[in-house]
Parts: C-alpha cells; structure tokens; sequence
C-alpha cells in the first residue's frame, strides 16, 4: 500500500529546461570528505531534521553505530541524485523511502517531524547544494554564470529525487540566496543536538586508535566550513589566520584535482553509482 506522503511525491523533473552541461565537471569527490559533517550540521541545525535523526529507530543509518554503511548510503544518494538515469533515481527512491516510513515523531517527541516531508527535504537538498557550490568555488574559483545556472537547475534532482516538488525548488540562484539566507537565520542547535555533532565532528564513530590523528584535523575542516551563524550556534571560535590556512589547502586540492583523469576526480561518486547499480541487478539492498 502506498502512504499519502509517498502517493504526493514528484514527477523526476527539473524546475526549468537545464542548459546543456556535464555536471561531473563539478563535482569533486574530495569535496565530499572535506565538507561531509560540516553539510550535516547545517541540515540537522533545522530542527525537525537533527530530532530525526537523533531520535530515528532505523539503527543502520546511524552514523555513530555503522558510519561507513552510513557514509555509503549519503554518497549513494548524491551520486545517484546527480549522475544516475530516471531508473536509478526511481529505484534509489524507492529504497530511501522504505527506511523514512520509520521516521516520525512519536507522541512524546518535543520536536515533530516526519521525513517525508517535503519542505524539510527541501532544507536539506539546499544544504547540499550550497555545500557543493560553496566547496567547488574555494577550491577552483567562482563559476561563469552560463555554468552556474546549469548546475543549479540540475541540483534540484537533489530534492526532487525524493518528494520535494519541482515548483519548490527557488527559481534561481537570486531566489535560492533569498531562501538560504531567510532559512539559515532560522536554525537552532539546542543542547542535545550539539552533543550529537560534536561526537560527530570528534569522530567518536570510530575506533578510539584512530581518533587522536584525525579529530583535529575534521574539527578544523567542520568549523571552517560551516556559516558564521552555525558556528555562533555551536560555540566555535574561527580566527582570520585559520581561514586563511583553509583558503591556501582547498586551493592546492583544487588544483592538484584539476590535473587528474576526470575518473579519478569523480571518485569516489562514480564508484558508488555503479555498487547501487550492481546491487540494483542482483536484488541486494540498496540503503
């Protein structure tokens, strides 16, 4: 039986015509390790999305219990959202929306939330694409405005791969900065959400051998990464000298990325893309 939630969902259609462009020209798989928890705290400082996940009964999306099934899955996701066919996007769906019947607010929660809304949908595929611009532009400069449409216009699949509407998607990247800035003010990171991201950002997922290499290091990434609004939000501190080392290491990543083969660039995107489609052809799950 379909749900009225799932009955509601989308055609897989653009917002607009989208100007002929190959979006893997701006995709960077190292994007995604650099800026992967820093996304997260900006879609979770909305507070139905953080309550959640947070609260979510579906153990094997957990992050802080099976990160790199976790991991897996989000990749997936963007790969498919981005890259895939009308059939991919169709099955990955299909499989997402398995695991979100399972996630919405109890009686007792003190956060509603239901993940098949589509407005909240909507907050998180505009996370990732101001993640992905924002990354690409301090890694390889700003796009020229003909690319820029194009890519905007195309990350609407980001949300509408799922159950947000065509129409939702802001109709340019004017109306997206207005909905950024208006939507951005609005979030709020109480307490128990904060506790969340940092065990997130210290990477307490992991092993605890593998923590004290990495840990500042992501900490660094996450803080420099995240809007000056979030990090207010979580008590961070960010120095003009630190944003500085940032700007100097994105920049070399950007253009040591510029001379790899495209297939090595895309990685690990293209990887995952073709797991979900070999997975898809032997009938294993795909989230």
């Amino acid at each position: 039986m379909v749900n009225d939630d799932q009955a509601a969902a989308p055609p897989f259609e653009s917002v607009a015509p989208a100007p002929e462009i190959d979006v893997r020209r701006y995709l960077d798989g190292a994007a995604g390790f650099f800026g992967a928890a820093a996304n997260v705290i900006m879609q979770l400082s909305n507070p139905p999305v953080g309550y959640g996940v947070v609260e979510s009964p579906v153990e094997s999306g957990n992050v802080m219990i099976h990160p790199w099934k976790r991991l897996r899955t989000t990749l997936t996701y963007l790969a498919v959202a981005l890259l895939g066919t009308e059939a991919d996007r169709a099955a990955y769906r299909e499989a997402v929306d398995a695991v979100h019947k399972y996630v919405r607010s109890r009686p007792d929660s003190t956060v509603k939330y239901n993940a098949f809304d589509p407005k909240l949908q909507l907050w998180v595929a505009a996370c990732l694409y101001w993640g992905a611009r924002d990354l690409y532009e301090r890694m390889h400069g700003p796009m020229d405005d003909y690319d820029a449409d194009a890519f905007y216009v195309h990350a609407a699949r980001l949300g509408t791969t799922l159950q947000v509407r065509p129409e939702m998607w802001p109709a340019d990247r004017a109306a997206f900065d207005r909905y950024w800035a208006e939507n951005l003010a609005k979030t709020r990171i109480d307490p128990k959400i904060r506790a969340y991201f940092d065990d997130l950002i210290d990477l307490k997922m992991l092993p605890r051998p593998l923590r004290p290499p990495f840990a500042g290091v992501h900490r660094f990434f996450v803080t420099g990464l995240l809007p000056q609004h979030l990090r207010d939000e979580m008590g961070m501190t960010w120095t003009p000298r630190q944003d500085r080392v940032l700007a100097a290491m994105l920049r070399t990543a950007g253009a040591v990325e510029s001379v790899v083969p495209p297939m090595l660039r895309a990685f690990p995107l293209n990887v995952y893309l073709t797991d979900m489609r070999i997975r898809r052809r032997l009938g294993l799950r795909l989230v």
